[in-house]
């Protein structure tokens, strides 16, 4: 968590969200960085040692359709000079979504030497995904090796069930995947050290890290998009449990009537998801809206229909945000996705109806996420750091300092 004080979390990655700060004025984190951070954070020097051998794809073919990611700024490209870029070197973050990829080479200091973004074509079938994914860590590979950097690890997020550990894409219902030994594939495709992640808990790693949890020790990290799902973290640990922890889209809410795509009625998602608020108002005007964002606005513009709708997306996540609070007892929730860019639209009567629902309970703070839609891709960095062996310090990082 970033003190009023404290410069941008990530160069290039600039915070779009509510701080803590802001939401309770008096808060002041208990310590500069969470001690599960550290097994996350580079370190600010790489040893003396001879590095790793460079996973080079200067021979594979050139990738098209690259763009940088809007906002950002490239740093610029830097020589080998002792000490310099070449010795310590970068990774590279992909964070692969049902609809795009957003990728990057990212410095010692978690800063986007490059960054690009490509339709996911999921459409074309799970072995055009697959291919898909093996370019863009090959065209980014090619980036950095352009501007003499060695590539250390590739760090790659994807959606569904992950098992960190067995690195497999378990089973995802978005890009058609099912017991997927997903990060040997992109090995053996690329020649890079791939880490294979859940795309939720690395935006949660990066929350905590960099971002509106900095500093916190029980959290729940919520992003609400085409679906929902959540990243835990409990005593200072994110909770994997195979892969199958988090999954809060999933708990049946009292408002919730409508079938889900995991075979039960009732599920969190299908009544507060980015999808499901849209397809409620066109199911109930008759109208066509592009999203969620068109029934936020509405909402705000006095739209019965929408405010109808609107809140009951609200009334849900206030139940299962209840349920998992009375059994983990998060000290902050932080909301994140498309949904949780509303602000205080989503908030506000979110808080309200979680405070409702909660007696005994601690009461936790809830915040909007600060790194946006760029929160996965950093935690996908972060885990490529750890994988490559590099021991934490705050220092150097790009953290905000204290």
């Amino acid at each position: 968590m970033s003190s009023n004080s404290s410069p941008a979390p990530a160069e290039g990655f600039p915070p779009s969200g509510t701080r803590r700060e802001d939401a309770d004025p008096g808060y002041r984190p208990p310590s500069p960085v969470p001690l599960w951070a550290a097994e996350h954070l580079p370190a600010a020097h790489l040893p003396a040692a001879a590095p790793p051998a460079t996973m080079s794809a200067a021979t594979a073919p050139a990738a098209t359709g690259e763009e940088d990611l809007p906002g950002d700024s490239p740093s610029p490209p830097a020589g080998p000079a002792a000490g310099g870029p070449r010795a310590q070197g970068c990774v590279i973050a992909l964070d692969v979504g049902g609809t795009g990829m957003k990728g990057a080479v990212l410095d010692h200091g978690m800063r986007p030497v490059d960054t690009v973004y490509r339709p996911t074509p999921r459409a074309d079938g799970p072995a055009a995904v697959l291919d898909a994914i093996a370019d863009t860590l090959l065209a980014l590979d090619r980036t950095a090796t352009g501007r003499g950097l060695l590539v250390h690890h590739a760090g790659v997020v994807v959606p569904g069930i992950v098992d960190d550990g067995l690195r497999r894409a378990v089973w995802s219902a978005n890009l058609g995947w099912r017991d997927l030994p997903l990060a040997a594939l992109l090995e053996e495709r690329t020649g890079l050290h791939v880490t294979l992640g859940h795309d939720v808990r690395a935006g949660g790693v990066a929350e905590c890290t960099l971002g509106a949890a900095r500093g916190a020790q029980n959290v729940l990290f919520v992003a609400i998009g085409t679906g929902i799902a959540a990243a835990l973290v409990c005593d200072g640990r994110p909770v994997r449990a195979g892969g199958y922890a988090g999954e809060i889209g999933h708990i049946a809410v009292g408002s919730g009537t409508e079938a889900c795509a995991c075979g039960r009625t009732g599920c969190l998602e299908t009544v507060a998801s980015a999808a499901a608020v849209a397809s409620a108002y066109t199911a109930r005007t008759g109208r066509a809206v592009a999203g969620a964002a068109d029934v936020a606005a509405l909402t705000a513009q006095g739209d019965p229909v929408a405010q109808e709708v609107w809140n009951r997306a609200a009334t849900g996540l206030a139940e299962a945000l209840a349920t998992v609070t009375t059994l983990l007892a998060p000290e902050l929730i932080v909301l994140g996705g498309g949904l949780a860019e509303a602000g205080p639209l989503l908030l506000d009567p979110v808080r309200a109806g979680l405070e409702e629902r909660l007696t005994f309970q601690r009461r936790p703070l809830l915040v909007r996420a600060e790194l946006g839609d760029r929160a996965a891709c950093l935690g996908a960095g972060l885990a490529a750091w750890q994988a490559a062996g590099h021991t934490a310090t705050a220092r150097g990082t790009g953290a905000p300092a204290r």
